[in-house]
């Protein structure tokens, strides 16, 4: 089977249930408004894109390339990103809701979540050194053996971690956060 190779175009408002996106790479790429909704993305390739306001939910990225991937206002809840291929795997979060995605012994540095919904996100034994968690709702989320170091949750709320089976140095807290680090102690914070 040919796979393809597409460069700097746009997708807008596609249902890719009915119509697959065709196997292949895609640079550059802007997707508007796509339903991508249980969909096959496997071994696809994906640079330098762009989804905005699309439906990801459910879809399969087994071996899926994701390289400095920007996700705006999308849905992706219940995706499996330990799936994809871990070369190069980076991308960004913007009012997304990541509800019970994985992100599970991926090793994703400097990321950015900004004012999205990570409820029940797995994020065991994941390396996400420097990353930044802006505004985001981490109720659920499990963070186990992670490595968090020099993550800023400043403005984060909900979150709920153990210090002692996590790497957690350098990372950033607000007062606001100290109950989401001392829950396990059964103590109130005031």
């Amino acid at each position: 089977m040919k796979s393809t190779y597409i460069v700097d175009q746009e997708f807008k408002k596609l249902v890719f249930k009915e119509n697959p996106l065709a196997k292949g790479g895609y640079e550059e790429c802007k997707f508007s408004g796509c339903d991508f909704s249980e969909a096959n993305l496997s071994d696809m390739q994906f640079t330098d894109c762009t989804f905005f306001a699309c439906n990801l939910s459910m879809c399969k990225m087994n071996k899926t390339v994701l390289n400095n991937i920007t996700f705006i206002e999308c849905k992706l809840p219940g995706v499996s990103f330990e799936n994809c291929n871990s070369f190069g795997l980076s991308f960004s979060f913007t009012k997304c809701q990541l509800d019970y995605t994985s992100f599970y012994k991926t090793i994703i540095r400097k990321t950015v979540f900004k004012d999205s919904l990570l409820k029940g996100t797995d994020f065991t034994e994941c390396d996400l050194t420097g990353s930044e968690f802006d505004n985001c709702d981490l109720i659920e989320a499990v963070f186990e053996r992670s490595i968090l170091e020099k993550v800023d949750f400043r403005t984060s709320f909900n979150f709920s971690l153990n210090p002692e089976v996590n790497r957690i140095k350098k990372a950033k807290f607000s007062l606001n956060g100290l109950p989401g680090l001392l829950s396990r102690y059964d103590i109130e914070v005031e």
